[in-house]
């Protein structure tokens, strides 16, 4: 895992070292620049898969230069089928992306088979690609030269000058984290998952290369059928990412995701250290007494990493200063936490296990949306949407009915906090109803232009897209690469991804249980024990403690400067947190104010 950086254009030379000083935390094993009038690139590596030096970067072959951030897991396949065709100098990812590349153009990365960042360079023709489900994030901004960072925080030397965008800042407040391309500088743009963008003759353009989409619907009808094909793929992901020359571990919660990593680990022959976390004055919300049990049953080695409000408190700046912008996920500093602690005992790379709920439909609400999706068959609706316009309530279950009766999009991401009516009532700009659609309006769209029509598939390919590429796995991201540890996330290889689309919907939610799927796949191979525990989620007492030390005034504080809010309604947001409701909103004020406050005020 590694940092990419470059500047073609002019630059100053200092300038460009120092921004490329700030990612040193993801690669501090070596720094490489390629560096020449109007070309800047460079390449910080973290050694994983190959600690020689012959894997140092940039690599250079005839007019091409090649920075990448990620793993390639299918590498030495393409490695035995481009030997005939390229002089290998060296057994590195990065050389046989360039043989790849020679052979296949632009489709090279179609052939790949891993999480990834690259910068390829084709004498003035610029490449960037992000790998297909958004693991690895690319960052880009173009004013008088062209510059691309794997983090934001090496760009901002670039801005002319710092300015919110509010196309982020409303796609944040909706949806927990700023939809591609924005990001919250103005000036300063991301790739999406699965895209890729050309910079030639000082102009760029951004192309999608890879769509969950495509996957045909209904190739797999049979339930057993289902289940061993999904048995058989997550083996073969899980058994692809236990290759590393350094030492491996995982992190284990009382839940199957988790279990099942470790489980086809072990049966692969590796036994992986695992942590779990917990808090000091609230064991209430961690799981450790869950994965105390699991670990017993898995027989694995299990080590709680304990956390009190001392520690929380004392992580939060700097994890907000990590996350570059506002990210609205209070777990991201018990993780930077339990991270630290595994950097300490000597681990550089960490499995996990993202992406599993939004495949496999591990999140409650999903069955509820399909039953209140079912609503949209009545005849006879009208006084039933003249009822929910006449009786408003912030709840979102409201919201929700609202949407039915009106003939809108029910589901916008599991992840979804403000909505649009919330939105214009709080704040002090007028927020019109449905605006926010226009934030996944390209997803919704190819949605409708695909071959699937089952909502359920819609669920989880916009929560793949959003509320997991641009969330979670951003803050994955970032808090692991602080700590120079790379993180891997088994189900989200995107073979498996596209056999759950291909898979009949029906099969992952007729019986009415949340990954019901998963759990007949892992039965061989996981205790039933675990399999039927009731799923807890990543609980932490962020809320306790942001009221007890008082830090929530800021949100108060800021506003009086910023006026973005309307103070009475920023007021009753505030008294519903104290009272335990309303704590994703109010999280994400915090973090937006934390924000605004250091960079514009």
């Amino acid at each position: 895992m590694c940092a990419v950086f470059g500047i073609l254009g002019e630059y100053d030379e200092h300038a460009a070292k120092t921004a490329l000083a700030a990612l040193t935390h993801r690669g501090p094993d070596f720094c490489g620049v390629v560096q020449r009038k109007n070309l800047f690139f460079a390449h910080q590596k973290l050694s994983i898969m190959d600690t020689s030096s012959d894997s140092n970067q940039p690599v250079k072959y005839a007019n091409i230069l090649l920075s990448f951030n990620g793993e390639i897991y299918n590498y030495k396949e393409l490695l035995s089928e481009l030997r005939d065709g390229f002089d290998f100098e060296t057994q590195s990812e990065a050389e046989v992306l360039i043989a790849a590349y020679l052979k296949w153009g632009v489709k090279f990365v179609t052939h790949l088979r891993g999480m990834f960042a690259i910068a390829l360079l084709d004498d003035e023709t610029l490449y960037l690609f992000r790998d297909r489900l958004g693991k690895k994030p690319l960052f880009y901004l173009h004013n008088n030269s062209f510059v691309f960072a794997s983090e934001i925080k090496a760009l901002l030397p670039f801005l002319h000058k710092t300015e919110m965008d509010s196309d982020a800042l409303l796609s944040y407040l909706s949806f927990l984290a700023p939809s591609p391309p924005f990001t919250f500088f103005k000036g300063i743009k991301k790739l999406g998952a699965g895209e890729y963008l050309i910079y030639q003759n000082g102009a760029f353009e951004v192309k999608r290369y890879f769509d969950l989409l495509d996957a045909k619907p209904n190739l797999i009808t049979d339930k057993e059928e289902a289940v061993f094909r999904v048995r058989e793929m997550l083996e073969e992901s899980i058994n692809l990412r236990l290759s590393a020359d350094v030492p491996m571990a995982s992190l284990l919660s009382g839940g199957i995701d988790s279990a099942a990593i470790n489980a086809y680990a072990l049966k692969s022959g590796t036994n992986l250290q695992t942590y779990t976390l917990g808090y000091r004055e609230f064991a209430k919300y961690d799981e450790r007494q869950n994965a105390k049990e699991s670990a017993e049953l898995l027989g694995v080695k299990n080590k709680e990493v304990i956390i009190g409000q001392k520690e929380f408190l004392e992580a939060s700046d700097r994890v907000l200063d990590t996350l570059d912008e506002p990210l609205n996920d209070p777990a991201a500093i018990p993780l930077y936490l339990l991270f630290e602690q595994i950097k300490k005992d000597g681990y550089r790379v960490v499995l996990s296990g993202e992406g599993s709920d939004e495949l496999f439909l591990g999140y409650r609400q999903y069955f509820e949306f399909l039953d209140v999706q079912n609503l949209t068959r009545l005849k006879n609706k009208n006084w039933l949407s003249n009822y929910f316009h006449s009786n408003f309530s912030m709840n979102r279950e409201w919201e929700r009915y609202k949407r039915v009766f009106d003939g809108t999009l029910l589901f916008r991401t599991t992840g979804e906090s403000f909505s649009d009516l919330q939105k214009n009532i709080a704040m002090r700009q007028n927020i019109r109803d449905n605006e926010s659609l226009k934030y996944i309006k390209n997803y919704r769209e190819r949605f409708e232009a695909s071959a699937h029509t089952h909502e359920s598939i819609w669920y989880s390919y916009i929560d793949l897209h959003l509320f997991q590429a641009e969330h979670y796995l951003a803050k994955l991201d970032r808090v692991s690469m602080a700590h120079s540890i790379e993180s891997r996330t088994p189900f989200l290889d995107h073979k498996l991804a596209s056999l759950i689309f291909s898979i009949d919907p029906k099969i992952r939610y007729q019986d009415g249980i949340t990954k019901a799927l998963l759990k007949e796949a892992l039965k061989p191979h996981i205790d039933s024990k675990i399999l039927t525990r009731k799923k807890k989620g990543f609980s932490n007492p962020f809320m306790e403690y942001l009221i007890e030390s008082k830090k929530i005034d800021v949100i108060r504080e800021v506003n009086e400067q910023s006026g973005i809010f309307k103070r009475e309604k920023l007021e009753e947001y505030i008294q519903k947190a104290h009272a335990g409701g309303f704590k994703q909103h109010v999280w994400g004020l915090y973090v937006l104010s934390v924000w605004i406050k250091r960079y514009f005020l």
